[in-house]
């Protein structure tokens, strides 16, 4: 593929879907400006291998799962280096109008609290609507795996909604 088929083909594929990637990496982050760092660390790693990633059948579900990793990278780094992130500096961003209708804002602020991978788990399953067998290939793991997480997370989710209803 020439390099300016190969740029169009790229531009095309963004234009496409960077509203989509972007929701889901805010929906792992919780942070509008961490989500576009995370989309675009993502997409310039694909852009240098776009001749091969553009022509598999499902490229979408090779970048969401680059995501996931790249997302739990930066928070096994953070851990590490023990950073803390003042949750009060934390904004919402405007285009996530949608996304604010679709939970309730002491529920978010739980699954926020989740482990990533649980917090994958369930974003994949429950606001990204993907079946089991798809989050484990964006996840990389098996779908027993999938189900753990997301049972786990919901347990925790229940038992801490429980003491907001108390």
């Amino acid at each position: 593929m020439a390099d300016t088929d190969r740029d169009a083909d790229f531009t095309a594929y963004v234009r496409a879907r960077q509203h989509a990637l972007s929701r889901f990496a805010y929906l792992l982050t919780g942070d509008p400006h961490s989500a576009e760092d995370l989309v675009q660390a993502a997409l310039a790693k694909v852009y240098g291998a776009w001749d091969r990633i553009g022509q598999i059948e499902a490229p979408e579900a090779y970048i969401r799962r680059l995501i996931v990793n790249e997302h739990t990278s930066w928070w096994r780094r953070a851990w590490r280096h023990r950073e803390r992130v003042d949750s009060d500096l934390i904004t919402v961003m405007d285009p996530a109008a949608a996304v604010r209708a679709e939970h309730d804002g002491d529920l978010w602020a739980h699954i926020q609290t989740l482990t990533p991978r649980q917090r994958a788990a369930v974003v994949l399953r429950y606001y990204e609507d993907l079946s089991e067998a798809q989050t484990a290939e964006i996840l990389g793991c098996s779908v027993g795996t999938v189900k753990s997480h997301t049972s786990r997370a919901i347990a925790s989710l229940r038992l801490k909604m429980k003491e907001v209803v108390a």
